[in-house]
């Protein structure tokens, strides 16, 4: 009997979790470490190493494969417009939840209190505005309480890798409003091929160039044309051979990431995701809403003629893939595959929306920033307004259009929201424990979002030809 492929890969999955856990209580992380998890790292290296190119021939294909500039034209306002909206959905719903559920109130008043005091002295020592006007530190009641958080704080040093996220973040903070602009335009679409973090360039160029061909006329450039045409079926041949050994990468893959978390202690893992167990629960309930309900809505609407049963099932390969590699950009080439012979979503459709949601789509990273943000306040017993909650919808939404299709990316950014309404950007190391599970779920949430505007753009491009014919 022969299953699915995303049955293998599930089984893959559940696998390597079972072992790292067995390789942990036995003691033997490191064997999984040395000898496992090289083999997931490869997995990604082949899947960046496929997704460049792909993207590249996929875009230029998908706009050769148009009529004229006019349908570009409406294809891309229509495709950013979708994108946009499911963005600023998605945080007001991850606000919704976590207003609602309060996961920051479920800890400890004491460790609150504590946070509290840390957050004032911290505001006063950065020169910032606290958000309200309870004063801890004023109140002789907490003197004593004050005094030891003072030597607590000059007990603890900065996390490197806490610090590092922090300084790019400011750097990025610190550009011009128009930096992302002069970011897109490469001086040298070479380097930017060579490097994954750099895709909103290569989409730029590949979009530029496509545009090109269009101008001189498609006779004119049928070499370009047909090359491009053959690297992008060479390289969609390259994901088919890649995903016949997909399972054990999966394996290899989740073993690695579960024993590197637990080390020798089984154990480990349990006590983190009990001290962050009410702040995974409201994202994870947050990124389960749109999948099951937000996502079919979507889809039963504005996708005539597709079931979401059947959407999910023909995204489950892409869905899994992703919550293995957390990186949209790597999963992009299993992503195209599932929507174009699964969803049976035009070539020239999947080949321009789906490249750019995996950049600038991210539902499920602007949702987890939005919990985590106001999470985080609760923590610090700080009441965050309407206008500062306005102020986190605007700034997760650009900030998750920015943020790169990489694992963790979203922290980088998660720094600039929480600045944006006047929190410590070092809050960050608190949830950093739970992050790659949740970065892993989020990865899921962002490939479905695409699959599903590609969809309804899709279903809109057979109704138009439909009354036009």
């Amino acid at each position: 009997m022969r299953f699915p492929l995303h049955i293998k890969i599930l089984v893959g999955l559940i696998i390597g979790v079972i072992w790292a856990f067995i390789s942990s209580w036995l003691g033997f992380s490191e064997f999984t470490n040395n000898w496992i998890a090289p083999f997931g790292t490869i997995f990604i290296n082949l899947l960046k190493l496929i997704a460049v190119p792909l993207i590249f021939f996929s875009i230029i294909c998908g706009i050769t494969g148009l009529s004229d500039l006019s349908v570009l034209g409406k294809l891309g306002f229509r495709t950013l417009s979708i994108y946009l909206i499911t963005t600023v959905f998605s945080v007001s719903v991850g606000l919704l939840m976590v207003n609602a559920i309060q996961p920051g109130k479920t800890i400890d008043d004491a460790a609150r209190i504590d946070n509290r005091i840390s957050y004032e002295l911290w505001a006063t020592k950065a020169g910032k505005i606290k958000n309200d006007t309870i004063c801890f530190v004023c109140n002789e009641k907490y003197k004593s309480r004050v005094e030891e958080v003072k030597r607590n704080e000059g007990l603890k040093q900065t996390d490197d890798f806490v610090s590092s996220r922090v300084e790019l973040a400011q750097k990025t903070k610190s550009s011009g409003p128009l930096q992302p602009l002069v970011d897109m335009v490469p001086s040298n679409i070479m380097l930017s091929l060579s490097d994954n973090g750099l895709m909103l360039q290569i989409i730029f160029f590949a979009i530029f160039f496509g545009i090109c061909i269009l101008l001189v006329g498609k006779e004119n450039a049928k070499p370009i044309i047909d090359f491009c045409n053959a690297g992008n079926f060479i390289f969609l041949k390259m994901v088919d051979v890649v995903m016949w050994v997909a399972p054990f990468f999966v394996f290899a893959l989740l073993a690695g990431v579960v024993a590197k978390m637990a080390g020798n202690d089984v154990f480990k893992i349990v006590e983190i995701f009990k001290g962050l167990l009410s702040y995974s629960l409201v994202v994870i309930a947050g990124l389960c809403f749109m999948v099951f309900v937000f996502y079919p809505l979507l889809i039963h609407f504005f996708a005539k003629g597709q079931s979401f049963k059947g959407f999910l099932k023909g995204m489950a390969p892409a869905q899994l893939l992703a919550f293995s590699t957390s990186s949209s950009a790597a999963t992009l080439p299993v992503t195209i595959e599932c929507v174009e012979q699964n969803l049976k979503v035009k070539k020239e459709i999947s080949s321009f929306v789906l490249p750019i949601g995996a950049t600038v789509n991210m539902d499920g990273t602007s949702l987890y920033q939005a919990v985590a943000v106001v999470f985080l306040a609760q923590l610090h017993f700080v009441e965050l307004n309407i206008a500062q909650q306005l102020t986190i919808v605007l700034t997760a939404t650009l900030a998750s259009i920015g943020s790169a299709a990489v694992p963790s990316a979203g922290l980088v950014m998660l720094i600039i929201v929480l600045e944006s309404v006047g929190l410590n950007p070092a809050w960050i190391a608190i949830i950093f424990p739970v992050d790659r599970i949740l970065d892993m779920c989020r990865t899921v949430v962002n490939v479905t979002g695409d699959g599903a505007v590609a969809t309804i753009i899709n279903s809109w491009i057979n109704e138009k030809e439909a009354k036009a014919n």
